[in-house]
């Protein structure tokens, strides 16, 4: 959030020390300062240095004035002209060693110059300015504020802090620009507890605090997970501005708070706030996350009214949403109108095909991409190759692990090696995958011995997986999903013994295996289901009037086998029809229109039970139903699932 120092106000009158020796001379002095601003102005910055450029450096009738000079930087700043603004500080240079003019103490031109090295990159430039003269310089508060937003905008946030730190010994009370800049530096460190000491010299200062400071601190107990704090600061705002409203849903968002970041957004347009692209990239992920498409599509309809033009992040950020709703023809929709194209909206396209199981839709936009003149980098590939792995296309995947090094010369990361091993063990070739691990140039990590352990799982490797299981232990002790799944290996092969070992394991490490959640998005509204839970719901009558009638038609007797417990066969049905895409799914059937697609997301992979049940459903309703899960997009239809199980 910076702020710009463009708008620092310095309440300082700066003599040139040039004295006028005849009334043409200044007249001439005046119409040369009066030609440089109006060209400054009007945003001709290469008239404008040829004209400072052309002015003998010891004439003080052609030297340009401060506020001149302030005008031609402000104008290279808007344009982000760094070349011209070097060439100036080079002249004023040249003024101050050839004549007693010395504009480069003036704290406004001063701030301007960091201002626009900061803002182009050049921090060391910047501090050189900021330098310039020595400690013994008594520069204003503004001067440093500028130098200290030139470090938070170039990602040296502790330099900023620091900064400040020195300003409070040298100026005990600061101003709001000051705490803003100090403010923003402790989110961008995670710094809560500097913030908080920050936060209460902000309610000591005798100036109240503006909506800059306001908004800095919503950002900094946000994103630190202070909600409570967070809100009341945002409560007693006098006003807020779309700044505000972002630092709230940003935070919310970045400490998955995606529920409370959808009301906050809700709460946000209906207060007639409006929105910035900032608002949309933050909100979209979140609609994509809980698949609550008709949100999604929502904001679409504002941006296609919006006077402005979203540019290619928004319109990916769009994309990536209707991937992740299982809609890929509105993604095409938004790829295909797209004015500008840049690699990560090929990115973004062939992702979506990919893990909605549409490979060949997916090599068909990967060979579109490079007949355009792009050049696919290490996304594509992990893209092209987790799809490859999901639709059992074990051999293109592997060609596809070739041509990236030979064709394309992207070199393999540890990654791409995960999804090669992925692609070999899921179709049993489990000796090449461990010699790919064994051959690799990279220390194998949690992900290619995760995927190795999955494909254990698949194909009741007990022996191979236990050995696989004690590899990921030492290197993610606290990752209990590799206990489950080492657990479930042992209980599909009826070792219940084994199973209990592994979960008093668990237990006595004191860790929880995440419960199985699924998510709706209904009537504006999104639900949440857990396994086992809804109770009301499940015995409510047309919840049983519903589940009989799909019973009947379909002749459906649960699969108890999936139930990786040891207990009585009664409570292994109750317990696999309680699993929370089920539910999910019949308060779809029942809360929304006969033939309307249904889309749930499960926080865990689906069972395989429940991927039959699914099957069964969408064939005797007619229903499409979009589910999905950690593994992948399963889109069931007519009785068949994209994933071609």
């Amino acid at each position: 959030m910076g702020i710009p120092a463009i708008f620092l106000s310095t309440n300082l009158t700066v003599s040139t020390n040039i004295t006028a020796t005849s009334a043409p001379t200044t007249h001439k002095h005046r119409l040369h300062n009066s030609t440089l601003k109006s060209l400054s102005k009007s945003g001709k910055l290469d008239e404008a240095l040829r004209l400072i450029e052309s002015s003998p450096s010891k004439s003080p009738a052609t030297a340009p004035d401060a506020e001149a000079c302030a005008l031609f930087l402000h104008s290279c700043i808007s344009r982000k002209a760094l070349e011209h603004g070097q060439r100036l500080y080079l002249q004023l240079l040249l003024y101050r060693a050839r004549s007693n003019q010395d504009l480069l103490s003036n704290p406004r031109l001063k701030s301007k110059l960091i201002t626009l090295f900061s803002v182009c990159g050049r921090v060391d430039e910047a501090r050189r300015v900021f330098e310039d003269g020595g400690e013994d310089v008594d520069l204003p508060e503004s001067v440093w504020v500028a130098m200290g937003i030139g470090y938070s905008r170039n990602g040296y946030p502790k330099e900023a802090l620091f900064l400040y730190y020195e300003m409070v010994s040298r100026f005990g009370q600061l101003d709001n620009f000051a705490f803003s800049m100090a403010l923003k530096a402790c989110s961008d460190l995670g710094d809560l507890r500097t913030g908080r000491a920050v936060h209460a010299q902000v309610v000591k200062a005798t100036e109240d605090p503006d909506q800059l400071v306001n908004n800095a601190l919503v950002r900094l107990y946000s994103e630190d997970g202070c909600f409570e704090e967070a809100i009341r600061v945002f409560d007693e705002m006098p006003q807020r501005n779309v700044v505000s409203w972002n630092s709230l849903i940003g935070g919310l968002v970045k400490k998955d708070g995606v529920f409370e970041a959808m009301e906050a957004f809700r709460i946000m347009q209906g207060k007639g706030m409006g929105f910035s692209w900032v608002t949309l990239t933050t909100i979209l992920p979140v609609c994509a996350r809980v698949t609550a498409l008709v949100s999604g599509k929502e904001i679409h309809a504002v941006m296609v009214k919006s006077i402005a033009k979203p540019d290619a992040p928004v319109l990916n950020s769009l994309m990536d949403m209707y991937a992740k709703c299982g809609a890929m023809d509105y993604c095409r929709r938004v790829f295909d109108g797209m004015q500008s194209k840049d690699l990560s909206s090929w990115n973004t396209l062939i992702t979506g095909y990919a893990i909605n199981g549409l490979m060949t839709e997916a090599m068909e936009s990967f060979q579109e991409m490079i007949c355009s003149g792009f050049s696919p980098d290490g996304i594509t590939f992990i893209a092209l190759l987790s799809g490859c792995s999901h639709a059992g296309l074990t051999d293109k995947g592997c060609r596809l692990f070739e041509r990236m090094k030979i064709e394309y010369a992207v070199s393999p990361t540890v990654e791409h090696y995960a999804c090669l091993v992925d692609v070999l063990g899921r179709a049993g070739r489990i000796e090449e995958a461990l010699g790919i691990v064994k051959n690799m140039h990279f220390k194998p990590t949690g992900s290619i011995w995760g995927s190795l352990l999955n494909s254990c799982r698949i194909h009741g490797l007990v022996p191979l997986g236990e050995a696989v299981a004690k590899q990921l232990f030492e290197l993610e002790p606290d990752n209990v999903g590799n206990y489950v799944m080492l657990s479930n290996i042992y209980a599909s092969a009826g070792m219940w013994e084994s199973v209990r070992t592994v979960r008093e394991l668990i237990e006595k490490m004191g860790m929880k295996k995440e419960a199985g959640c699924s998510w709706l998005h209904v009537k504006s509204k999104i639900h949440t289901f857990v396994a086992g839970g809804s109770n009301e719901f499940r015995n409510s009558a047309e919840y049983k009037k519903v589940w009989k009638r799909l019973m009947e038609e379909a002749g459906y007797v649960p699969d108890t086998g999936v139930v990786l417990h040891d207990v009585n066969e009664e409570t292994r049905a109750m317990w696999v029809c309680g699993h929370s895409e089920r539910i999910a799914t019949m308060f779809a059937l029942i809360n929304t229109g006969s033939g309307m697609p249904i889309r749930i997301t499960k926080n865990l992979r689906v069972c395989l039970d429940c991927h039959s049940w699914v099957k069964i459903v969408s064939k005797v309703t007619g229903r499409l139903i979009v589910l999905r899960d950690t593994n992948c997009f399963h889109h069931f239809k007519d009785g068949m699932c994209s994933c071609k199980d």
